[in-house]
Protein backbone atom coordinates (compact mmCIF):
# COMPACT_ATOMS: atom_id res chain seq x y z
CA UNK A 1 0.00 0.00 0.00
CA UNK A 2 1.54 3.46 -0.90
CA UNK A 3 2.44 5.69 1.89
CA UNK A 4 3.66 9.70 2.39
CA UNK A 5 6.74 10.24 2.95
CA UNK A 6 7.34 13.40 4.57
CA UNK A 7 11.02 15.41 3.42
CA UNK A 8 12.62 18.49 5.72
CA UNK A 9 14.36 20.23 3.14
CA UNK A 10 17.08 20.92 5.49
CA UNK A 11 17.74 17.20 5.57
CA UNK A 12 18.22 17.15 2.21
CA UNK A 13 21.13 18.16 -0.27
CA UNK A 14 20.60 21.25 -3.09
CA UNK A 15 20.84 18.58 -5.87
CA UNK A 16 18.71 16.19 -3.65
CA UNK A 17 15.81 19.25 -3.94
CA UNK A 18 16.42 20.53 -7.54
CA UNK A 19 15.52 16.69 -8.74
CA UNK A 20 12.34 16.62 -6.54
CA UNK A 21 11.40 20.16 -7.34
CA UNK A 22 12.07 19.86 -11.48
CA UNK A 23 10.37 16.47 -11.39
CA UNK A 24 7.21 17.37 -9.35
CA UNK A 25 6.68 21.06 -10.97
CA UNK A 26 5.81 20.04 -14.37
CA UNK A 27 4.93 20.53 -17.11
CA UNK A 28 6.84 23.95 -17.42
CA UNK A 29 6.83 26.16 -20.19
CA UNK A 30 10.17 26.98 -21.86
CA UNK A 31 11.35 31.10 -22.43
CA UNK A 32 14.03 30.82 -25.06
CA UNK A 33 15.94 34.09 -24.22
CA UNK A 34 17.61 35.98 -26.79
CA UNK A 35 20.32 38.74 -24.38
CA UNK A 36 23.23 40.98 -25.85
CA UNK A 37 26.09 42.19 -23.25
CA UNK A 38 27.45 45.42 -23.43
CA UNK A 39 30.18 44.84 -26.38
CA UNK A 40 26.90 43.69 -28.02
CA UNK A 41 27.69 39.68 -28.44
CA UNK A 42 24.76 37.63 -28.16
CA UNK A 43 23.78 34.55 -26.64
CA UNK A 44 20.19 32.47 -26.66
CA UNK A 45 19.49 29.92 -23.99
CA UNK A 46 16.67 28.11 -23.03
CA UNK A 47 15.09 28.68 -19.06
CA UNK A 48 11.97 26.60 -17.74
CA UNK A 49 11.99 28.61 -14.39
CA UNK A 50 9.68 30.45 -16.82
CA UNK A 51 5.92 31.60 -16.54
CA UNK A 52 3.16 35.05 -16.89
CA UNK A 53 2.65 37.16 -13.97
CA UNK A 54 0.78 40.17 -14.97
CA UNK A 55 -1.15 41.71 -18.28
CA UNK A 56 -2.01 45.32 -17.11
CA UNK A 57 1.69 45.97 -17.04
CA UNK A 58 2.44 42.56 -19.56
CA UNK A 59 5.08 40.89 -17.52
CA UNK A 60 6.73 37.64 -17.98
CA UNK A 61 9.93 36.21 -14.99
CA UNK A 62 12.38 33.87 -15.72
CA UNK A 63 14.82 32.57 -13.15
CA UNK A 64 18.62 31.53 -14.50
CA UNK A 65 19.10 29.71 -11.05
CA UNK A 66 22.92 28.98 -9.72
CA UNK A 67 24.27 25.94 -11.03
CA UNK A 68 23.82 23.39 -8.57
CA UNK A 69 27.31 21.52 -9.25
CA UNK A 70 29.60 24.84 -8.95
CA UNK A 71 27.47 27.73 -7.85
CA UNK A 72 28.65 29.39 -11.65
CA UNK A 73 26.17 31.98 -12.78
CA UNK A 74 25.04 31.92 -16.38
CA UNK A 75 26.04 34.57 -19.58
CA UNK A 76 22.18 35.17 -19.54
CA UNK A 77 22.23 36.83 -16.23
CA UNK A 78 25.59 38.51 -16.66
CA UNK A 79 24.12 39.73 -19.50
CA UNK A 80 21.18 41.00 -18.55
CA UNK A 81 22.79 43.16 -15.47
CA UNK A 82 24.84 44.75 -18.79
CA UNK A 83 22.09 45.20 -20.95
CA UNK A 84 18.80 45.47 -19.43
CA UNK A 85 16.39 43.99 -22.17
CA UNK A 86 15.22 40.16 -23.45
CA UNK A 87 13.54 38.83 -26.28
CA UNK A 88 11.73 35.80 -24.77
CA UNK A 89 10.90 33.17 -27.79
CA UNK A 90 8.16 30.95 -27.21
CA UNK A 91 9.33 26.92 -28.09
CA UNK A 92 7.06 24.58 -30.30
CA UNK A 93 7.81 21.10 -31.25
CA UNK A 94 9.66 22.35 -34.48
CA UNK A 95 12.57 24.15 -32.96
CA UNK A 96 12.85 21.47 -29.88
CA UNK A 97 16.01 19.85 -30.73
CA UNK A 98 17.51 22.91 -31.96
CA UNK A 99 16.46 24.68 -28.31
CA UNK A 100 18.09 22.11 -26.55
CA UNK A 101 21.32 22.28 -28.48
CA UNK A 102 21.44 26.27 -27.14
CA UNK A 103 21.72 25.11 -23.43
CA UNK A 104 25.13 23.82 -24.17
CA UNK A 105 27.65 25.42 -22.16
CA UNK A 106 29.68 27.44 -24.35
CA UNK A 107 32.41 30.03 -24.13
CA UNK A 108 30.70 33.20 -23.25
CA UNK A 109 32.05 34.94 -27.27
CA UNK A 110 29.93 31.79 -28.49
CA UNK A 111 26.71 33.04 -30.38
CA UNK A 112 24.61 29.89 -29.77
CA UNK A 113 22.25 30.99 -32.84
CA UNK A 114 25.50 29.75 -34.97
CA UNK A 115 25.68 26.94 -32.39
CA UNK A 116 21.45 25.80 -32.78
CA UNK A 117 20.88 27.18 -36.54
CA UNK A 118 18.08 28.83 -35.47
CA UNK A 119 18.01 32.02 -37.13
CA UNK A 120 18.91 35.63 -35.57
CA UNK A 121 16.12 39.24 -36.56
CA UNK A 122 16.56 41.96 -36.05
CA UNK A 123 13.85 43.33 -32.23
CA UNK A 124 12.11 47.01 -33.02
CA UNK A 125 12.26 47.65 -29.92
CA UNK A 126 15.22 46.26 -28.46
CA UNK A 127 18.73 45.20 -28.70
CA UNK A 128 18.69 41.40 -28.64
CA UNK A 129 17.50 39.53 -31.78
CA UNK A 130 14.51 37.31 -31.46
CA UNK A 131 14.17 33.48 -33.25
CA UNK A 132 12.55 34.03 -36.32
CA UNK A 133 11.75 30.35 -35.99
CA UNK A 134 9.71 31.43 -33.14
CA UNK A 135 5.96 30.86 -32.84
CA UNK A 136 6.12 34.13 -30.42
CA UNK A 137 8.57 36.43 -29.61
CA UNK A 138 7.79 38.74 -26.28
CA UNK A 139 10.44 41.89 -26.76
CA UNK A 140 10.64 42.36 -23.38
CA UNK A 141 12.65 45.57 -21.10
CA UNK A 142 13.76 44.25 -18.17
CA UNK A 143 12.18 45.96 -14.62
CA UNK A 144 14.02 44.42 -11.95
CA UNK A 145 16.55 41.32 -11.00
CA UNK A 146 15.74 39.90 -8.22
CA UNK A 147 18.47 37.63 -6.67
CA UNK A 148 17.01 34.76 -4.73
CA UNK A 149 20.63 33.51 -3.16
CA UNK A 150 24.10 33.35 -2.77
CA UNK A 151 24.30 29.32 -3.07
CA UNK A 152 24.21 26.88 -5.94
CA UNK A 153 20.50 26.39 -7.02
CA UNK A 154 19.46 29.94 -6.13
CA UNK A 155 17.24 31.75 -8.60
CA UNK A 156 17.60 34.87 -10.18
CA UNK A 157 14.01 36.63 -11.07
CA UNK A 158 14.35 39.01 -14.65
CA UNK A 159 10.84 40.58 -14.54
CA UNK A 160 10.92 40.97 -18.04
CA UNK A 161 7.75 44.13 -19.10
CA UNK A 162 6.57 43.05 -22.90
CA UNK A 163 6.81 45.98 -24.96
CA UNK A 164 6.47 44.22 -28.38
CA UNK A 165 4.75 41.38 -29.62
CA UNK A 166 5.14 39.10 -32.48
CA UNK A 167 3.15 36.40 -33.58
CA UNK A 168 3.74 34.31 -36.53
CA UNK A 169 0.96 33.82 -38.84
CA UNK A 170 0.93 30.18 -39.03
CA UNK A 171 -0.62 29.55 -35.38
CA UNK A 172 -3.65 31.91 -35.82
CA UNK A 173 -7.15 30.90 -36.07
CA UNK A 174 -9.80 32.35 -38.29
CA UNK A 175 -10.47 35.19 -36.34
CA UNK A 176 -7.06 36.27 -35.74
CA UNK A 177 -6.63 34.90 -32.38
CA UNK A 178 -3.82 32.00 -31.56
CA UNK A 179 -4.74 28.40 -31.87
CA UNK A 180 -3.37 26.22 -29.42
CA UNK A 181 -4.09 23.32 -31.36
CA UNK A 182 -2.02 24.51 -33.90
CA UNK A 183 1.43 25.88 -31.50
CA UNK A 184 2.15 22.46 -30.85
CA UNK A 185 4.05 23.66 -27.73
CA UNK A 186 6.71 21.99 -25.63
CA UNK A 187 7.14 22.05 -21.92
CA UNK A 188 10.10 20.37 -19.96
CA UNK A 189 9.90 17.84 -17.67
CA UNK A 190 12.54 16.49 -14.99
CA UNK A 191 15.28 14.52 -15.73
CA UNK A 192 15.88 14.39 -20.07
CA UNK A 193 12.06 14.39 -20.46
CA UNK A 194 10.10 16.96 -22.19
CA UNK A 195 5.95 16.60 -23.35
CA UNK A 196 4.36 18.16 -26.68
CA UNK A 197 1.29 19.87 -26.28
CA UNK A 198 -0.72 18.04 -29.12
CA UNK A 199 -4.68 17.93 -30.01
CA UNK A 200 -5.50 14.54 -28.67
CA UNK A 201 -3.65 15.61 -25.38
CA UNK A 202 -5.53 18.96 -24.99
CA UNK A 203 -9.04 18.63 -23.60
CA UNK A 204 -11.73 21.88 -21.82
CA UNK A 205 -13.31 22.15 -18.49
CA UNK A 206 -15.60 24.89 -18.18
CA UNK A 207 -14.63 27.62 -15.67
CA UNK A 208 -17.32 28.17 -13.08
CA UNK A 209 -16.62 31.77 -12.85
CA UNK A 210 -19.95 33.14 -14.12
CA UNK A 211 -21.82 30.52 -13.56
CA UNK A 212 -20.49 29.18 -9.88
CA UNK A 213 -20.70 25.94 -9.77
CA UNK A 214 -23.14 24.18 -6.95
CA UNK A 215 -20.03 22.74 -5.39
CA UNK A 216 -19.22 18.97 -4.24
CA UNK A 217 -20.85 20.06 -0.86
CA UNK A 218 -24.19 20.22 -2.86
CA UNK A 219 -24.36 16.88 -4.31
CA UNK A 220 -25.96 14.03 -2.71
CA UNK A 221 -23.63 12.56 -0.01
CA UNK A 222 -23.88 9.14 -1.31
CA UNK A 223 -21.36 10.22 -3.73
CA UNK A 224 -19.18 8.96 -1.53
CA UNK A 225 -20.09 5.69 -0.53
CA UNK A 226 -18.23 3.80 -3.36
CA UNK A 227 -15.04 4.55 -5.50
CA UNK A 228 -16.98 4.35 -8.65
CA UNK A 229 -16.83 7.90 -8.98
CA UNK A 230 -13.48 9.89 -9.45
CA UNK A 231 -12.41 12.92 -7.92
CA UNK A 232 -12.59 14.00 -11.26
CA UNK A 233 -16.43 12.96 -12.20
CA UNK A 234 -17.41 14.80 -8.32
CA UNK A 235 -15.40 17.48 -9.61
CA UNK A 236 -17.16 17.97 -12.82
CA UNK A 237 -20.70 17.72 -11.20
CA UNK A 238 -19.88 20.54 -8.89
CA UNK A 239 -19.38 22.86 -11.38
CA UNK A 240 -23.12 22.16 -12.33
CA UNK A 241 -24.93 25.31 -12.28
CA UNK A 242 -27.71 24.92 -10.90
CA UNK A 243 -29.60 21.36 -8.86
CA UNK A 244 -31.84 20.12 -11.08
CA UNK A 245 -35.88 20.55 -9.94
CA UNK A 246 -38.12 18.25 -8.48
CA UNK A 247 -40.33 18.26 -11.86
CA UNK A 248 -37.50 17.67 -13.93
CA UNK A 249 -36.22 14.85 -11.89
CA UNK A 250 -39.94 13.45 -11.70
CA UNK A 251 -40.14 13.68 -14.95
CA UNK A 252 -36.60 11.82 -15.25
CA UNK A 253 -37.20 9.41 -12.94
CA UNK A 254 -39.66 7.33 -15.63
CA UNK A 255 -37.06 6.76 -17.48
CA UNK A 256 -37.31 2.68 -17.94
CA UNK A 257 -33.55 2.02 -16.79
CA UNK A 258 -33.74 4.61 -14.09
CA UNK A 259 -37.51 3.07 -12.96
CA UNK A 260 -35.61 -0.04 -12.67
CA UNK A 261 -33.14 1.10 -10.37
CA UNK A 262 -35.54 2.62 -8.09
CA UNK A 263 -36.96 -0.75 -7.50
CA UNK A 264 -33.99 -2.19 -6.51
CA UNK A 265 -34.23 -3.15 -2.42
CA UNK A 266 -30.68 -3.21 -1.64
CA UNK A 267 -29.91 0.61 -1.15
CA UNK A 268 -26.10 -0.05 -1.39
CA UNK A 269 -26.79 -1.76 -4.74
CA UNK A 270 -28.73 0.98 -5.97
CA UNK A 271 -26.21 3.74 -5.22
CA UNK A 272 -23.71 1.46 -7.00
CA UNK A 273 -25.93 1.04 -10.20
CA UNK A 274 -26.40 4.98 -10.11
CA UNK A 275 -22.73 5.75 -9.42
CA UNK A 276 -21.85 3.24 -12.43
CA UNK A 277 -25.17 4.88 -15.07
CA UNK A 278 -23.28 8.60 -14.48
CA UNK A 279 -20.28 7.48 -14.58
CA UNK A 280 -21.03 6.14 -18.04
CA UNK A 281 -23.03 9.78 -19.12
CA UNK A 282 -20.17 11.78 -17.86
CA UNK A 283 -17.67 9.21 -20.33
CA UNK A 284 -20.19 10.10 -22.78
CA UNK A 285 -20.21 13.86 -22.20
CA UNK A 286 -24.17 13.78 -21.05
CA UNK A 287 -23.20 16.03 -18.15
CA UNK A 288 -27.13 16.99 -17.66
CA UNK A 289 -28.60 13.35 -17.61
CA UNK A 290 -25.29 12.68 -15.30
CA UNK A 291 -26.13 15.44 -13.11
CA UNK A 292 -30.25 14.15 -13.01
CA UNK A 293 -28.84 10.80 -12.57
CA UNK A 294 -27.23 11.57 -9.04
CA UNK A 295 -29.86 13.21 -7.70
CA UNK A 296 -32.75 10.57 -8.20
CA UNK A 297 -31.45 8.80 -5.22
Amino acid sequence: MAEIISLDVNSLETAEIHQILLTAVAPRPIALASTTNAEGEVNLSPFSFFNVFSANPPILIFSPARRVRNNTIKHTLENTHEVKEVVINIVNYSIVEQMSLSSTEYNKEVNEFDKSGLTPIASKKVKPPRVKESPISFECEIDNIIELGKEGGAGNLIISRVVMIHLNSEYLDGNGKLDTTKLDLVARMGANWYTRVTQESLFEITKPIKTKGIGVDKLPKHIFKTNILSGNNIGRLGNAEKIPTEEELSYFKKNPEIANILQINDNQKKIVRFHEITKEYLLNENFDLALKTIFCY
